[in-house]
C-alpha cells in the first residue's frame, strides 16, 4: 500500500521528505537535515513543534478518557474548552459546536445558517454570498463557497449555487435586491489565505457586517486561518470592531497537534433550534466530535496565551516582516508585498501566475535545498511562521527568499 499525499502531483514532484521529529520552529529530516518551518506546517502550528505543555495535556487526557460519544454525553475537557473560549470571544457568541477541521467547521456554519431560517419559517432564505478569491475548504459546502479554481474544476456539478461579490458596493446592490432569499454571507476576515493572501481594509469588513445586519442576513466569519493571533489580534474581526453571527476556528486551535474545530454562534441563532419539536434539532455530528484529546490540546494551546509572551513574539515577527518587505518591494520581479501580523506575502511577476504555475515548484525546491520550508502558492511566496521562530531564523528565511528571486 502506498500513500496518496494531499495537493501533490507525484508524477512531477520530488518524493515526500521523511520527517522524524520537530522542535520549536524546526523540522528534522530522517537524513539529519534541519528545516525552518516557515509556514507552520500549513498554518496550524502556533507555539512550536513538540511544545511540552500541549504534549503533556494530551498524554494525561489519553490516560483518563480518550473518547466518548458526544451525543447525549459530555466531559470535563469539552466543558473547560467552552469556558476558555467564552473568555476570548465576544459575549454574544455563547454557543459552541465541536467538529474535526476547518472545512467541517465551515460546513457546520453553513448548515446552521440555512436551517436557522428554515426553523423560523423562512425556507426561501437559503442562498449564501461569498467573496471573490475566497477559499473555505475542500468538502462540498466549503468548496462551493470557495472561488473557482483548479481545486474545484472537476466538481462543478456537485457545488452549491453561490452568489459572489467583489466589494461592499456589489454586496449592497445584491442584498437590496435579493436579501429575501439569502441566508448568510461568509468571509475570511481581512486576509484571504489560499486565494492569494489578499488583504483588505478593516473598514470593508465593517461595511460587510453593517450591510448584512441591515438586510437581515447572517455573517459567518471564517477565522480558521486568521484566528488566534495570526493577524496581530486574537481574532481578525477585532481589527474592525465587529462581532459576526457565526465564527469558525480550527488550524492553530490545538497548536498543530491534533485535528479539531469549533463553530460558535449567537444565542438567538441557537434559540431557533431549541424546541420541543424535535424536527428543529440540528441533525449534524461526527464520530469524533468533541474528542477529549482535541479538547485537551486546545485547552493547553489557549493556556499558553496566558502563560507565555505570545503577543510579544507576534509583534517581533511583525517588525521583521516590515524590515524586509520594504526592500523586497523594490525588486524588479516583485509585483506587490503585503502583510498583517505574522502573515506576509510577496507576489512575483510571472507569465503563468495561476495555481499550476511552474514558478511555484522551482521556488519550493530551492527553499528546501536551503533549509527552509516555504510552500509558494501560484506566483507568490508567503510566510506564516510559528510564533516561537527566532529572529535569526526569520532573517535567514528572508535572505533565502532574496536569493531565490535571483534564480527564477
Amino acid at each position: 500500500m502506498k500513500i496518496w499525499h494531499p495537493y501533490t502531483q507525484e508524477a512531477t514532484e520530488l518524493p515526500p521528505i521523511p520527517i522524524d521529529r520537530g522542535k520549536g520552529a524546526y523540522l528534522y529530516t530522517r537524513d539529519g537535515r534541519r528545516l525552518i518551518d516557515g509556514i507552520s506546517s500549513w498554518w496550524v502550528n502556533l507555539h512550536g513543534h513538540g511544545h511540552p505543555l500541549i504534549a503533556k495535556a494530551i498524554a494525561e487526557q489519553a490516560r483518563k478518557l480518550e473518547h466518548v460519544i458526544f451525543a447525549g454525553f459530555t466531559h470535563e475537557a469539552a466543558e473547560e474548552l467552552a469556558e476558555r473560549l467564552a473568555v476570548i470571544l465576544p459575549a454574544e457568541l455563547d454557543r459552541v459546536f465541536y467538529s474535526d477541521n476547518g472545512s467541517t467547521a465551515v460546513e457546520v456554519a453553513l448548515k446552521i445558517a440555512i436551517q436557522y431560517w428554515y426553523n423560523r419559517g423562512e425556507p426561501t432564505k437559503y442562498r449564501i454570498v461569498a467573496l471573490e478569491h475566497a477559499y473555505h475548504g475542500d468538502t462540498i459546502g466549503a468548496m462551493s463557497v470557495s472561488a473557482d479554481s483548479p481545486f474545484t474544476a472537476a466538481f462543478k456539478v456537485l457545488r452549491l449555487p453561490v452568489l459572489r461579490v467583489r466589494n461592499a458596493a456589489e454586496l449592497e446592490e445584491l442584498l437590496s435586491a435579493r436579501s429575501h432569499e439569502i441566508a448568510a454571507m461568509i468571509i475570511e476576515p481581512l486576509v484571504q489565505g489560499a486565494g492569494g493572501m489578499k488583504i483588505y481594509a478593516a473598514s470593508d469588513l465593517r461595511r460587510f457586517q453593517q450591510l448584512c445586519a441591515e438586510h437581515n442576513v447572517l455573517l459567518i466569519a471564517d477565522e480558521v486561518f486568521t484566528g488566534l493571533g495570526r493577524t496581530g489580534r486574537m481574532f481578525a474581526c477585532e481589527h474592525a470592531g465587529i462581532t459576526p453571527d457565526l465564527m469558525c476556528l480550527s488550524k492553530g486551535l490545538t497548536g498543530g497537534f491534533l485535528p479539531f474545530a469549533v463553530t460558535v454562534c449567537r444565542r438567538e441563532i441557537y434559540a431557533a433550534f431549541y424546541s420541543k419539536d424535535r424536527s428543529r434539532t440540528f441533525f449534524h455530528g461526527h464520530s469524533y466530535a468533541g474528542n477529549p484529546l482535541g479538547c485537551a490540546a486546545a485547552n493547553a494551546t489557549l493556556k499558553i496565551f496566558e502563560t507565555e509572551p505570545v503577543f510579544d513574539r507576534i509583534s517581533a515577527i511583525e517588525r521583521i516582516h516590515k524590515m524586509h518587505l520594504g526592500g523586497l518591494r523594490k525588486h524588479p520581479i516583485v509585483v506587490d508585498v503585503r502583510m498583517l501580523g505574522t502573515i506576509a506575502a510577496i507576489e512575483l511577476l510571472a507569465a503563468d501566475a495561476g495555481y499550476l504555475s511552474s514558478v511555484r515548484s522551482r521556488l519550493y525546491h530551492f527553499f528546501i535545498e536551503h533549509g527552509v520550508l516555504l510552500r509558494p502558492l501560484c506566483n507568490f511566496v508567503y510566510l506564516v511562521p510559528p510564533y516561537v521562530i527566532g529572529p535569526d531564523d526569520l532573517h535567514y528565511t528572508y535572505e533565502i527568499i532574496e536569493k531565490a528571486l535571483e534564480i527564477i
